[in-house]
């Protein structure tokens, strides 16, 4: 399974945001993952000063019992086929395709993902449920 954004930071901050179910799937998961993008989208949101995060953040996230998700040269291709985003966010784009290339789910509490029609086929997991 892999994190969106802000669904890894609900969880490193207890947030209520984040529902009993995605906590339960995360947990029974047998892998959660954070992308390297994730922490590229929080760097950038951090330095202007739009979120508000510890130094040792990466390695809380490890503390926490998540792995790593490096961007890869595939998964930098496979965004080429993502399609049904009503947006054009380029970090939702890479890790929509980051998760279809690893046929993994994708927990988010963006409800415009969960609504849209996304191709390739992601499983998405709502995250405040």
């Amino acid at each position: 399974m892999l994190l969106d954004t802000h669904a890894v930071l609900w969880l490193l901050a207890d947030d209520p945001r984040l529902g009993p179910q995605a906590r339960s799937a995360i947990s029974k998961a047998s892998e959660s993952l954070v992308s390297a993008a994730s922490l590229w989208e929080i760097a950038i949101k951090s330095s202007l000063g739009k979120v508000r995060v510890p130094d040792d953040l990466p390695r809380r996230i490890v503390d926490s019992g998540l792995s790593w998700l490096p961007v890869t040269a595939a998964h930098s291709w496979a965004v080429r086929g993502v399609e049904g985003l009503p947006h054009r966010d380029p970090f939702d784009r890479l890790l929509l395709a980051q998760a279809a290339t690893e046929s993994v789910s994708f927990l988010t509490g963006d409800r415009v993902l969960l609504d849209a029609d996304l191709r390739p086929g992601v499983k998405t997991v709502d995250a405040s449920a």
